[in-house]
């Protein structure tokens, strides 16, 4: 059965912003490796069009950047959208039912599927669904933003924390 994990970067004072959080080389590799070894993402439509960035190389990318997008084109992904009439390649488009189809996915799939954006999380939550909260925890404060938890912070208990480069921490929590 497949474990869902929230994971994004948020600032010291509990914001998200895909922008402002440009990863170092060492970052952008432990994020290539984690997408390496997730079994798929859950994005709901408004992350998904952000990360289709990756879906078309760019002439200005390195090697990072070129790696990251292959990692990713790789992997499966399900695309929670009632707006959104069709999705790209190795994508599948979820628009009914949502509860019922993520669990049909757990229990397809093993390993970590990746669930992105805070309202997906949050709606995936309420459902009882998140199983591990990862928190890439950075030494700045962006003073507004959307909100890592996009409604009230459910019940954790942190179970770990992991330096992962110089002044970045991962912080996992699960539901207590």
């Amino acid at each position: 059965m497949a474990k869902l994990v929230f994971a994004m970067n948020m600032s010291l004072d509990g914001y998200v912003d895909h922008q402002k959080f440009a990863p170092s080389p060492p970052l952008f590799r432990h994020f290539i490796e984690l997408v390496r070894g997730a079994t798929g993402s859950i994005y709901g439509g408004r992350m998904y069009g952000i990360m289709r960035y990756w879906d078309e190389d760019q002439p200005d990318w390195g090697e990072h950047e070129r790696e990251y997008a292959e990692v990713w084109r790789s992997k499966p992904k399900w695309v929670v959208s009632r707006t959104l009439k069709s999705v790209g390649p190795n994508a599948t488009l979820i628009k009914d039912d949502l509860e019922a189809a993520v669990r049909r996915l757990q229990a397809q799939h093993g390993g970590d599927i990746q669930v992105a954006g805070p309202g997906l999380a949050r709606v995936l939550g309420d459902f009882g669904l998140i199983d591990e909260y990862q928190i890439y925890l950075h030494p700045i404060a962006l003073g507004s933003g959307t909100p890592f938890f996009a409604g009230p912070r459910p019940p954790l208990r942190l179970v770990a924390n992991e330096p992962i480069v110089n002044d970045v921490i991962r912080l996992s929590y699960v539901p207590a």
